[in-house]
């Protein structure tokens, strides 16, 4: 046996303490990029701030936390100017019920998920006899005291593992941490699709609650997936809030991993890109109206933008002649580039450059996500 197995120490430079596991010091800063999550505190919303009536699963406000919705209530998400004091944190993401849903379907069920791409949990060594357990630490806060659910996903595998922890107060901050095992079953595949998701819980059906809870990885039972889960969807204007969400290898929870605001939105355009006013430059192909624009992409990202969409008024100007478009005729996307065939209003002189005018409001989305 190793005497130091267990042994904590204290780093009084960082703030930290790390726990040495017989092969690492888990814990200690040793890279950036401890957290795996991204958008963890809520910082960046490319989409906005709030989202009314959402009934149907997707992404609203805060970059890459999507909603996971099936039947159960209707929902507004925001983004908060509240968070835990002396925390270092400003903003949390806020899902607020209004229908509710007290007596769910079996099917029904809401969470709030972030899912990550293979080559980024490599790290985990899951599926070897070296793998390592995982510590997730976050605040929450909610109206509705009560058991709730968090759960890991392995797609590459159809594994599952889920925890439970418990809000113990209404609308008063919590810190809480759930460590879960570690799994030799499964290695996760090297590449930029979705391998393992973080779940958060809501509220479910019996599809999803009347089994056993999975606190050990195996084989995904969706009946054992939020066994026990409070629902928020109880009644209107309950509440579920949460930032500080740190997903890391290893046995202990170290401090959040605070990092600039330029490298957390960087992260977050590999998956989701808008440009109000986007900066589109091109060409006439013909007098006949089609004109193809493009740019660079200043962050690629994470494949070739699976969807895109145009809204607002966007003018072009050839130097003589102003116009509009009225319709995209073609789509040439990559993940580093972007081109458009407009079709537009007025007629340009072919071979003529054309510019996008600014200040008019325009806007251009890019999707990549998982």
């Amino acid at each position: 046996s190793n005497p130091f197995i267990g042994q904590v120490i204290y780093m009084s430079d960082t703030d930290e303490t790390a726990v040495w596991d017989g092969t690492y010091w888990e814990g200690l800063n040793r890279s950036r990029d401890r957290n795996i999550l991204i958008n963890g505190a809520m910082q960046i919303h490319q989409r906005g701030t709030s989202t009314a009536s959402i009934t149907t699963s997707g992404y609203y406000t805060s970059d890459r936390w999507r909603v996971g919705l099936a039947s159960m209530g209707t929902w507004t998400q925001s983004v908060e100017n509240d968070a835990p004091t002396g925390s270092g944190f400003r903003k949390s993401l806020k899902m607020l019920c209004t229908t509710a849903d007290a007596s769910p379907a079996a099917a029904d069920i809401v969470l709030v998920d972030q899912g990550l791409e293979g080559q980024n949990v490599q790290h985990f060594f899951k599926g070897t006899t070296s793998a390592r357990s995982c510590t997730l630490s976050f605040w929450v806060k909610s109206n509705v005291t009560g058991t709730y659910i968090a759960e890991l996903i392995d797609s590459d595998n159809t594994r599952q593992v889920s925890a439970s922890y418990t809000i113990t107060a209404v609308d008063t901050w919590q810190r809480k941490i759930i460590t879960f095992p570690a799994d030799t079953t499964g290695a996760f595949d090297n590449d930029n699709a979705r391998s393992l998701t973080l779940s958060f819980g809501l509220g479910a059906g019996s599809n999803a609650t009347s089994g056993t809870l999975h606190t050990v990885w195996g084989a995904t039972t969706n009946a054992n997936q939020y066994v026990g889960q409070t629902n928020v969807a109880s009644a209107v204007n309950n509440y579920w809030q949460v930032t500080g969400v740190q997903l890391e290898a290893g046995s202990a929870a170290t401090p959040f991993e605070f990092e600039g605001i330029g490298t957390t939105i960087e992260k977050c355009q590999r998956y989701f890109q808008t440009y109000t006013d986007p900066p589109l430059r091109g060409v006439a192909m013909t007098d006949t109206r089609p004109s193809r624009m493009g740019m660079i992409l200043p962050v690629p990202m994470r494949v070739a933008p699976t969807s895109y969409s145009f809204s607002g008024t966007l003018n072009f100007w050839d130097g003589t002649t102003a116009g509009s478009y009225s319709s995209v005729q073609g789509a040439f996307l990559r993940s580093t580039h972007v081109e458009f065939d407009f079709n537009l209003t007025v007629g340009y002189t072919a071979g003529r450059a054309i510019v996008l005018y600014i200040n008019n409001n325009g806007i251009m989305t890019l999707t990549a996500e998982l």
